[in-house]
Formats: structure tokens, sequence, C-alpha cells
């Protein structure tokens, strides 16, 4: 890949689903179906909204390894990133990603204790196309 941020920056923007890995407190891998993240800074970090009740902010909390990974099935190819979660309580921060909608999650609004934010942050990555891979530092 000629750019690396440009090439995947334009195909994360056109998903609407992400896979987001972590690892259970067995050490097992689990996978869970996420909206696309609200917002990005380049490859490198990336925002989703969640709940805090759930049980992948549990596990990140114990242990933050984790991996997201997009897939453009038109044209068959995908981009795995992997690094680290932090789970964000920040009020100005949840306010920021707040979308229109978001009571069907957080019923209370944008201060429902029930919402949180993660922020992945992406240190190296792997990008499949045309029946090769390519792995990158970020």
């Amino acid at each position: 890949m000629r750019d690396v941020e440009k090439t995947i920056g334009n195909m994360i923007d056109k998903m609407k689903l992400t896979i987001l890995s972590y690892i259970d407190s067995e050490g097992f891998p689990v996978s869970k179906a996420m909206l696309a993240p609200r917002e990005r800074e380049g490859i490198k970090t990336f925002w989703f909204s969640t709940n805090t009740s759930s049980n992948k902010v549990k596990f990140f909390r114990e242990n933050p390894k984790a991996s997201i990974y997009f897939v453009d099935k038109r044209f068959f190819r995908g981009i795995s990133l992997s690094e680290t979660v932090e789970v964000l309580e920040d009020a100005e921060l949840k306010e920021r990603i707040w979308q229109t909608g978001d009571t069907m999650y957080y019923h209370e609004g944008v201060t429902d204790p029930d919402y949180c934010v993660l922020k992945f942050t992406t240190i190296k990555g792997r990008y499949y196309s045309n029946f090769k891979s390519e792995d990158f530092t970020v």
C-alpha cells in the first residue's frame, strides 16, 4: 500500500459494523459485533460507545488487550488492528460522541451510568486484499 492511513481510513469510513475482540477471565478470545466507531483519529485511535455493564467492559478493565476487525465483504478485503482499550466515563467525551437515538441503548440519556466510551489505540495492523496480506505498524 502506498498510503496505509488513507487506504484503510477510507475503507473504515464505509463500514457500518466492527468486530471487537477481547480476552475473557479464562484467557479465551471473545468477539463481539459493534456499531462503527463514533470517531477516529487516523487509524491510530477509535472511540466506541457501549454499556458500562457489558462483559467486554468488565474484561477490558482486567485486560486491555484488544483487536478490531473491519470487513468489506463486497470486495473480500479486511483490516485487523491490535493494541489496547481504555474504558472512559468522562462526561465531556460522552457528550462529544453522543448521537441522536442513543437513548435506545442508554435510557437515561448522556448521563446514564450504563453509558461509557471505549478508546481503542492501535499499534499494529494487518490488511488483506486480493489474496494477499500486508502487516503494518501505526
